[in-house]
């Protein structure tokens, strides 16, 4: 009886060390799992809280700073020879909201090209508060959530589309992967990012996305107002009443106010620029070119009024070049067709007509939402 209890011991005693060694060699082989860390967008209470920030790519400080060195990196274009380089930043300069800007020195008065020389169909739009935005992207809304192709749905798509499109970077999104796979700093934060060194397209365009979502704006004159810090003057409060009224300049149904902060609506409208739909301004590139409804002829999204102070020229053509050109427009230039927005409620008279002393009140409230720190903001700069 003893001894049989002895061998039992010695089974017992066995099988616990073969158990011990096979968990060993399999916690061997398991590898840990691959850490982030969160990004957290720091918005005002007033702001939007419904983040468009895909499941399959969270925010992560990992992968925001990623997009933020190839948002910048002139080889995102898959060459290397100085003449040749470009990246987003090439027509999204932090200086310029993120836009091109009339004074960008490559391009003359804000008309854009890609490197082949080929103008882009219309002007950039700025690339700030786009985490809020639900209705689509470009001014037209192509690369929307709701288009039936599944490569052209969200913000990483567009950067794909900057890659190889002929009046953007005209690269090939292979030549680019294969570039940065060559770069060690790159596959370190690739690394980081997403858990292996491996550079894909796919990666490429979560990391920019990223970075681009981080991009927000809520320190303007205005903001301050809203959070009680300081005083508008009388006539920027003048200014504020008739941007909020139909019977003044009746700016608020397309680009909000206190209760859209974004001083957008991020829809679409025929504001009444045009009358013809084809030719020098109007390029088969318009809403209706996505939609193929008939009421979205000559409609363009109506950009954010942040910033107007670095974002000229305005318009989706860049027709306009001031601030004082686009007032004037509104007040007495708008023309009324068939296809001009119903929110357009002055069309018929051919705009609001502004007195003189409107005019500067408006500008003057616009004037404070220029958010002056944004544009020399590091965590938006260049790390180069």
């Amino acid at each position: 009886m003893y001894s049989q209890f002895l061998k039992t011991i010695d089974e017992i005693a066995v099988a616990l060390s073969l158990f011990c060694v096979v968990s060993l060699l399999s916690s061997c082989d398991r590898t840990p799992p691959h850490k982030t860390t969160p990004y957290t967008i720091d918005v005002p209470s007033y702001f939007p809280t419904n983040f468009n920030i895909p499941d399959d790519n969270p925010m992560t400080e990992e992968g925001v700073l990623l997009g933020r060195h190839l948002f910048y990196d002139g080889r995102m274009s898959g060459r290397t020879h100085p003449d040749s380089l470009m990246s987003c930043a090439t027509c999204h300069r932090q200086q310029n909201f993120f836009d091109v800007g009339i004074d960008n020195p490559r391009f003359v008065e804000g008309v854009t090209c890609g490197l082949t020389g080929v103008p882009t169909p219309h002007t950039p739009m700025p690339l700030v508060n786009l985490v809020f935005n639900h209705n689509g992207f470009l001014w037209n809304g192509f690369v929307d959530e709701d288009n039936p192709d599944e490569d052209k749905r969200q913000l990483e798509d567009l950067v794909w589309m900057g890659i190889t499109a002929e009046h953007e970077m005209f690269g090939d999104t292979t030549r680019v992967k294969n570039l940065l796979q060559t770069i060690p700093e790159y596959q370190q934060m690739f690394q980081d990012a997403f858990g292996t060194p491996e550079v894909t397209v796919d990666r490429m365009g979560k990391a920019v996305a990223q970075f681009i979502r981080s991009i927000v704006s809520y320190n303007s004159k205005f903001d301050k107002y809203l959070r009680g810090e300081v005083m508008l003057t009388e006539q920027e409060l003048y200014g504020y009443e008739l941007f909020m009224t139909e019977e003044g300049a009746d700016c608020f149904h397309c680009h909000g106010g206190a209760a859209s902060p974004l001083f957008t609506t991020n829809l679409y409208y025929n504001n009444g620029k045009d009358s013809i739909f084809t030719g020098e301004y109007e390029d088969e590139r318009d809403r209706y070119h996505v939609t193929n409804r008939e009421f979205d002829r000559g409609s363009y999204r109506a950009p954010t009024l942040r910033n107007l102070k670095y974002t000229a020229p305005y318009m989706h053509d860049g027709r306009f070049n001031t601030v004082d050109e686009v007032i004037n427009f509104y007040s007495t230039e708008v023309v009324n067709t068939k296809y001009t927005d119903v929110l357009m409620h002055h069309a018929a008279s051919g705009g609001v007509h502004l007195t003189p002393m409107e005019f500067n009140a408006l500008k003057a409230f616009l004037n404070t939402l220029n958010d002056d720190d944004f544009i020399t903001d590091e965590r938006f700069s260049s790390p180069w």
